[in-house]
């Protein structure tokens, strides 16, 4: 599993992501039936969100991270090196990218979100898509439904119970311990500023990671915290994981 946070303010896009690979190991008898399974951390270094340079776009991917027993991340950069072209766009890159991975692993239930800038007339307009493969999605996120009107907010994907626990609660414990019902409280996106988008992002995921470690449940979102933002000027990586040696 994963946690993966996309934030949509008028200053950009920050796409955000955790590293930890979860996998389910399978035991067999000799008639090929399954016997125990155990799920089990694999690594902390998965990368999960990436930026394709040709078509100026942040892509980030949740739901099954193996497809035929290779990485979504190695799926990914072939993705970019095989099917990306002059000319290509967020719009274009979040079709292609779903008729890609359906292609070959038709069902997966593999998900991504696509996100950058398109000009129209002398203005940059930003796109955020969530995509799905199995199901042949892709659904623009950041606007008004049945309209094209540009809409500011977050939308998140994996592991997101624990994020929608603290911002969406339904009940809260009262001054006499007795549940209640929980008021709302917004969050005004329209007028966040770029920083704080980071600093949300980052918030969400790491908040689900010291969460989940108190709690008796699979930690199957961990690692580092992968951070790429998005402007009409260009990418930045705020901070992203790097190879590294032993410390001397």
């Amino acid at each position: 599993m994963s946690f993966v946070v996309t934030v949509y303010v008028p200053e950009g896009i920050v796409m955000a992501s955790d590293s930890r690979q979860f996998i389910t190991v399978e035991a067999r008898n000799d008639k090929g039936e399954i016997t125990s399974k155990v799920e089990t951390v694999s690594s902390d270094w998965a990368y999960k969100t990436f930026f394709l340079k040709q078509a100026r776009v942040g892509v980030s991917a949740f739901g099954q991270a193996h497809l035929g027993n290779i990485s979504v991340e190695s799926h990914v950069r072939r993705f970019d090196e095989e099917a990306i072209e002059n000319g290509d766009d967020v719009v274009t890159v979040a079709d292609k990218i779903v008729r890609f991975f359906s292609d070959r692993f038709p069902g997966a239930d593999t998900a991504f979100h696509v996100a950058g800038f398109r000009t129209e007339g002398r203005i940059s307009i930003p796109y955020v898509y969530y995509c799905h493969v199995g199901r042949g999605e892709v659904r623009r996120n950041n606007v008004k439904p049945g309209t094209d009107q540009v809409v500011y907010g977050a939308t998140w994907g994996g592991q997101a119970d624990v994020i929608s626990r603290l911002l969406k609660p339904h009940q809260i414990l009262g001054p006499d311990n007795k549940p209640q019902a929980a008021t709302p409280v917004p969050i005004i996106w329209d007028v966040m500023n770029l920083q704080d988008a980071v600093d949300f992002a980052i918030y969400a995921i790491r908040t689900t990671i010291d969460t989940m470690r108190f709690e008796a449940r699979p930690k199957n979102v961990g690692g580092s915290i992968d951070v790429l933002v998005l402007t009409p000027g260009g990418a930045r990586w705020i901070q992203r994981k790097e190879l590294q040696g032993e410390p001397r």
